[in-house]
């Protein structure tokens, strides 16, 4: 995180753990949180976010900040997780669910936690806020996808009170479908 003052809070997950939407300037904070969990997923066997290690972001991270659609969870000075929302669908969304439904819908994407805040519902708190913290106009539901075979994560998601709307399979593999009505 870069030496900055962040101001506008947008609440709190937690006692002392503030929102912030990331600006330009926590770029390279949120880029290296983004390449540190994927060097943990690594660590742990798991392939997912391994563009990243290549220098390939799919998701385009500066440009969603600068669309305002990334969000710091700040704990203190330490950034102890993010996650993107994203108001419109990307190719990737389209290619997962299809043509329709995209209107109403959030999509999140890149949901990172920091292992220095890891065990603590950190990740849990985030997507809830997702859910009821912030308001979209125009939006009623948030959607996720995350590979099917990360038992793990889709307990996680499904614990978090979102529903399963099937499965979609592309070259990257096969993917669970998630959504919250919000």
């Amino acid at each position: 995180m870069t030496n900055s003052i962040q101001t506008g809070s947008l609440g709190s997950i937690k006692p002392d753990i503030e929102v912030f939407r990331a600006r330009p300037e926590d770029t390279e904070a949120v880029l290296q949180l983004l390449v540190q969990t994927a060097e943990w997923l690594r660590s742990k066997g798991s392939r997912q976010w391994s563009g990243l290690l290549q220098g390939e972001d799919s998701h385009q991270t500066p440009e969603a900040i600068k669309r305002g659609e990334v969000y710091l969870f700040m704990q203190g000075s330490m950034l102890a997780g993010i996650v993107m929302l994203m108001q419109k669908e990307s190719a990737w969304d389209r290619e997962l669910w299809g043509a329709e439904g995209h209107e109403s819908a959030i999509y999140l994407h890149r949901l990172a936690i920091n292992r220095e805040a890891a065990g603590k519902n950190v990740g849990e708190a985030i997507v809830r806020w997702a859910a009821s913290g912030i308001v979209f106009e125009g939006k009623d539901r948030i959607r996720l996808d995350c590979i099917a075979n990360n038992a793990k994560l889709n307990a996680f998601y499904l614990n978090c009170g979102y529903a399963y709307k099937g499965t979609a399979v592309n070259a990257m593999g096969e993917f669970n479908k998630y959504e919250m009505m919000c």
